[in-house]
């Protein structure tokens, strides 16, 4: 059977570019499940569908066509025949995720899209709950974290670098919201699966991060 490498934790806190970078190393196919909510909600703000209105997105949800695909070694997908592109990082969806990924009807669809991609090959996936809920029988689990101040900086630079013009003590407060409504939902919280390895990647530079995480999953394979 496929191995999957769950990689979790909090915004910023460096999961996409490890997972990448763990993936390359592995020869694994890269999955963002965060992307898969983002197109979700992505769709749901473009259908002019009230985020708020949990009935009216299950509704929509219900005949949703959500394609997935390989692309580079990662999966890529299009919503009703449309990829989203960037348009899934906007702040218009950033602000608005949480509150469609806790709506357990969402959840559950997502997780079923999210599992189907192991029939793909090996995969490296991050998120927030994939090693608690998705895949939470893998024994390759690790958690990222970083402090708070960091994971504002770096997403600053991410913000910059899309022109959104926002400052770091803007970027704080969102990521502290974000992680609040992340960690207090009572549907799949934001949490350390049992048996992961915990990495904080404040002080740690990503290659180092990569290489520990490749290291123990290649170190636990030849040994089981």
């Amino acid at each position: 059977m496929n191995t999957v490498v769950a990689i979790d934790g909090p915004a910023a806190s460096g999961k996409s570019t490890v997972a990448r970078g763990v993936a390359q190393a592995l020869k694994s196919i890269y999955v963002d499940s965060g992307s898969f909510y983002r197109g979700v909600t992505w769709w749901v703000l473009r259908a002019g569908i009230p985020a708020g209105d949990r009935a009216a997105v299950i509704r929509g949800l219900a005949g949703l066509r959500f394609e997935k695909y390989l692309s580079e070694q990662a999966v890529r997908y299009r919503v009703d025949g449309e990829d989203p592109g960037t348009a899934i990082r906007g702040e218009a969806v950033a602000e608005r995720v949480s509150e469609i990924a806790a709506m357990p009807e969402v959840r559950n669809q997502v997780n079923r899209w999210l599992r189907e991609t192991r029939e793909l090959g090996p995969i490296v996936m991050e998120g927030r709950d994939i090693g608690s809920v998705v895949f939470p029988d893998t024994p390759y689990k690790f958690y990222l974290d970083a402090d708070p101040a960091e994971r504002a900086r770096r997403r600053h630079a991410e913000s910059i670098a899309r022109e959104e013009g926002r400052d770091v003590a803007q970027v704080l407060e969102s990521l502290r919201r974000r992680d609040t409504r992340d960690s207090g939902r009572a549907e799949a919280p934001l949490k350390v699966a049992p048996g992961a390895q915990v990495i904080d990647t404040t002080h740690r530079a990503i290659d180092e991060v990569i290489q520990a995480i490749v290291t123990q999953v290649v170190s636990w394979t030849a040994s089981r």
